[in-house]
């Protein structure tokens, strides 16, 4: 049964996209906000074409997605140039600006992996629940896409690359990874794929 929920505040969807999120020149970012098809944490299954009417208004409108820490509205730190649907889900492509504090600071976390997830901020115009509890997202009003810390999506995993100095940071944490996972398999907690 379809239901209509057209007032109250933005929804929040945390992803951590499979396709990655990727930094480089130390601000310049691009990834997948929300994949299509995939269940999160919260039960909500976003379908293809769940995002096409609000990007064609705001796109009608002259106006764009905005960019925000952590859903704060009082702290954009940069500008999405790129926002699209394709086969997979949102795809999003921004600049960090670096003459805002907020936006060095994330850049800074990025290059590091203290952050790796985005989220969008949406208003859910049409869903409907399916025989296994899930409610499927069909008509969704976009209003930003943010970097945040505690994406929904657990088990996907983002990788950030960086230029210069924070290549030695990024090169390092993917040998510590790699340690981890390979002494994890031999002390039998993980299961090679």
């Amino acid at each position: 049964m379809g239901y209509m929920d057209n007032h109250g505040a933005p929804e929040r969807k945390f992803h951590r996209p499979e396709a990655g999120l990727v930094m480089t020149d130390g601000r310049l970012i691009e990834g997948y906000a929300s994949l299509f098809g995939k269940r999160d944490q919260g039960g909500d299954v976003v379908q293809k074409g769940a995002y096409a009417a609000s990007l064609k208004a705001l796109a009608g409108a002259g106006r764009r997605v905005k960019m925000l820490w952590q859903h704060d509205p009082a702290q954009p730190i940069g500008i999405w140039d790129e926002v699209r649907e394709d086969g997979v889900g949102l795809y999003v492509k921004g600049r960090i600006l670096a003459d805002v504090e907020k936006g060095r600071e994330a850049t800074a976390l990025l290059a590091a992996g203290a952050i790796d997830g985005l989220s969008i901020g949406y208003r859910t115009l049409r869903a409907e629940k399916d025989g296994k509890g899930q409610r499927l997202l069909s008509e969704l009003e976009l209003w930003e896409v943010s970097l945040v810390t505690f994406p929904m999506q657990a088990e996907a995993r983002v990788a950030v690359k960086a230029e210069g100095v924070a290549d030695t940071w990024c090169n390092l944490a993917k040998v510590f990874d790699e340690a981890r996972q390979e002494l994890a398999l031999a002390r039998g907690v993980l299961r090679p794929h």
